[in-house]
């Protein structure tokens, strides 16, 4: 019996390759890179020379680390040769009609097909639905290849479970699903994990359970979030305020603590689109799922909509109304604006004739610019506003002081819409502001 690839890898025999490094893939990387040798792959060029040079644009591990670290970064699909252990970490998003586009991983497939040698081991992590793994990715890698999989190359599948810009969820302190596409293979993939992800692995029965777990894990969320933007539609129209309901409720120990809010980003307002194509494609329409999309859908033009409505009830002109909103990235500490709902807040004001400036010293301005076409401009310029949006919950907007937010408005009364609840009700109140949240 031959050592295996594990062994193999320990004693730097063979390498370990990722292919896509992005907010997933790299941490990946530079986490392995400290056990094995480890090749870096991403088609993005440039991305690439900022790696080399020791620069982190997704800010996931930070500078130092990515100076620190062994990884060997390429935009050559070449050197994937030199591996056996594959990992394919590329995005899996949404197109406009909500079906899935596959084109990055069937991308991928073919780059690494055309890359790939006898012996090696290929695992997924990108979230897709059940059967991809299987029915898409296998087919282009044997046909790039001209291998048989199960005879040459064996695959598996490990959905990543990273939280961007969360310091405390790590790879290496979440547990990893890891499934095999048999007893040999599972074995093998189990191992390699094991040497990073210090909370250990779950090993799924088959790579379909495997995908489906992933899927569900964020469309449990989506649920629970879209109930509580419907909570917060409702008590709105009630006059309550929808914070101190669940601050009540939540004394109870089995009550969920989720909170309203716009629900971006690449995993929770994409993946239940995942399972529900699937799902179709069995004749079944999905209704619990959708249901909570379309809400968390639509929660960008609500926000606008209540801006407009405070605007008018403060006796101020809406055409042309200065409004100023601060964050746009999905998630608050993360530089990504890819999937952010803010910009649904953005063309929902233009469609009344309002053109916001945008502030948010957190994201990547080349992206917000290439994506969207949005220029940022400083919050210190911010003069004269008749509303102010506080969008996303960065740690620098949570030290905004109230004569900070006072000295961003001009005459008359001051609309604040708290999208996050980030600030005292009370006090804004209390200051005369007219004060909305979620």
């Amino acid at each position: 019996m031959n050592s295996s690839l594990y062994e193999k890898l320990i004693a730097r025999e063979e390498k370990l390759s990722l292919v896509g490094l992005g907010y997933v893939g790299m941490p990946i990387a530079v986490a392995f890179a400290k056990k094995i040798d480890v090749i870096g792959f991403d088609l993005n060029a440039a991305k690439i020379e900022l790696y080399k040079n020791g620069v982190d644009p997704t800010r996931e591990v930070g500078d130092e680390a990515i100076k620190a670290t062994t990884v060997d970064f390429t935009a050559d699909e070449t050197k994937l040769r030199e591996a056996k252990f594959h990992i394919v970490a590329v995005p899996t998003p949404v197109n406009d009609d909500h079906t899935p586009d596959l084109s990055p991983v069937e991308g991928a497939s073919e780059i690494l097909g055309r890359n790939l040698t006898k012996g090696s081991v290929v695992v997924f992590e990108s979230t897709v639905y059940p059967g991809v793994t299987e029915d898409v990715c296998v087919p282009i890698l044997e046909r790039e290849s001209g291998l048989k999989c199960g005879v040459d190359f064996k695959i598996g599948y490990s959905p990543e479970r990273i939280n961007p810009g969360d310091k405390v969820h790590r790879l290496e302190t979440i547990k990893k699903i890891v499934s095999g596409m048999d007893e040999e293979s599972l074995d093998e993939i189990a191992k390699v994990y094991e040497l990073v992800v210090e909370a250990g692995v779950h090993r799924a029965e088959s790579i379909k359970v495997a995908e489906a777990a992933k899927v569900i894990e964020n469309s449990q969320r989506d649920i629970n979030i879209a109930f509580m933007n419907e909570l917060s539609i409702i008590f709105n129209k009630m006059g309550i305020d929808t914070q101190s309901v669940l601050r009540a409720a939540g004394t109870k120990w089995n009550f969920l603590k989720f909170f309203p809010g716009l629900v971006g980003g690449h995993c929770i307002g994409v993946d239940p689109y995942y399972l529900t194509y699937k799902a179709e494609m069995l004749g079944y329409h999905s209704q619990i799922i959708l249901s909570g999309r379309r809400i968390n859908d639509d929660m960008g033009k609500y926000v606008a909509e209540n801006v407009v409505k405070k605007l008018i009830a403060a006796d101020k002109t809406v055409r042309n109304a200065r409004v100023a909103v601060l964050g746009f990235t999905f998630k608050e500490n993360c530089p990504d604006t890819r999937n952010t709902k803010i910009i649904d807040i953005v063309n929902e004001l233009r469609e009344y004739g309002i053109e916001p400036v945008i502030a948010d010293p957190t994201a990547d301005a080349d992206e917000a610019k290439k994506l969207y076409g949005i220029e940022f401009v400083d919050i210190n310029t911010i003069k004269n506003m008749d509303a102010v949006i506080l969008a996303v919950a960065h740690t620098e907007f949570e030290k905004l002081t109230m004569s900070d937010i006072d000295s961003l408005y001009g005459e008359g009364k001051k609309v604040l819409v708290d999208v996050k609840g980030l600030l005292n009700r009370k006090e804004y109140e209390d200051a005369g502001y007219s004060y909305w949240r979620l």
